[in-house]
């Protein structure tokens, strides 16, 4: 499989990576297997995070002992220096590693945020410490709000720029990956499969992979996944039109404001499960699954029904979705 340049880091990489986002759901034994099956495939840049529960102690048990064989990234939604130092520290205990190769300020997206973390006092001053200490190699930044991480580009600071990129979600290949093509960021692509829901899962990679210079990290959480994504750079070609044609078709039908299952809603204070809720209305809706999911709904312990409209949910959403509304609208049509 070919190896991808990622920018100033120097670091050659496969084009088809590890997002461990949905690792977390699987138990210890599970997060062991997709992890040493991911390994095992070739796969050799794995993507964390501080926010993805034990997603880091999965790595630390299962993969710390082949750590010459990949380079691994973490990021963390600290925002001043002494909560950063903490971050750092705590990474590199849990996932029992020396130096992580990128550790990135997670989800950067307001101007409250990037002023905190900018700051003198603030978590960028934290890594650069850690970065002439050797306990991390280069300094990202992640994030849902394009123009943010053009702001951020421009700065200089940073090695790394990861940014949700897909069919449907298509802004940053006119505005952002030419500034970081021009000043030698590498690209990380995150949401490749809009959060599992675009379906057509070699089109979507190979769509992405035509992008010169872009890693895409697909979320995996079974072993199965690690065969099936991987397919894409290993057969990779461009698409023709009439595959071109299919995946619009399917961005079209989803529109750009469709939940991709990250889970920074989450917790609900109401109980609920907000992606599962729209997970059913999307099956009931788009599939036309119309007696399995409204069966399946019932035994969910928590329904739709139970939202208190606190806005909680909403104020954490990246994508900014009116999940209130969309969550009544699951209350009405499943129960």
């Amino acid at each position: 499989m070919e190896k991808r340049r990622l920018g100033r880091t120097g670091f050659l990489v496969t084009p088809i990576s590890f997002g461990a986002l949905p690792m977390q759901r699987c138990t210890m034994d599970e997060a062991g297997e997709v992890l040493i099956a991911a390994l095992d495939a070739g796969i050799n840049f794995f993507d964390t995070a501080r926010a993805y529960t034990d997603s880091e102690a999965k790595i630390g048990k299962y993969i710390a002992g082949r750590r010459n064989e990949y380079f691994l990234a973490t990021k963390s939604m600290a925002r001043t220096k002494a909560a950063m130092t903490e971050e750092i520290a705590a990474s590199l205990a849990t996932m029992k590693t020396e130096y992580i190769d990128i550790y990135q300020l997670h989800n950067v997206k307001t101007e409250e945020e990037w002023e905190a973390v900018m700051a003198p006092d603030g978590a960028l001053a934290a890594l650069k410490e850690a970065k002439a200490a050797g306990k991390i190699r280069h300094i990202g930044i992640t994030g849902h709000n394009v123009d943010m991480l053009i702001r951020a580009v421009k700065t200089g600071e940073f090695s790394t720029v990861q940014v949700p990129f897909n069919c449907v979600e298509q802004r940053a290949m006119n505005d952002l990956f030419p500034l970081a093509r021009s000043l030698d960021v590498g690209m990380i692509v995150m949401k490749p499969l809009g959060g599992g829901l675009i379906d057509h899962v070699d089109l979507a990679l190979r769509f992405v992979l035509q992008q010169e210079g872009v890693v895409a990290i697909p979320g995996m959480d079974r072993a199965e996944h690690v065969t099936e994504n991987l397919a894409a750079a290993q057969n990779f070609r461009q698409l023709n039109p009439e595959e071109t044609a299919k995946l619009t078709a399917l961005a079209e039908e989803l529109g750009p404001n469709f939940c991709r299952r990250c889970g920074y809603c989450m917790p609900c204070a109401a109980g609920i499960d907000i992606p599962q809720m729209f997970i059913f209305h999307l099956q009931y809706t788009r599939y036309g699954l119309k007696t399995a999911i409204p069966a399946r709904y019932q035994g969910a312990k928590v329904k739709a029904s139970a939202c208190i409209e606190c806005g909680e949910c909403e104020a954490r959403c990246p994508y900014n979705l009116p999940i209130r509304e969309r969550i009544k609208q699951v209350a009405k049509d499943l129960g």
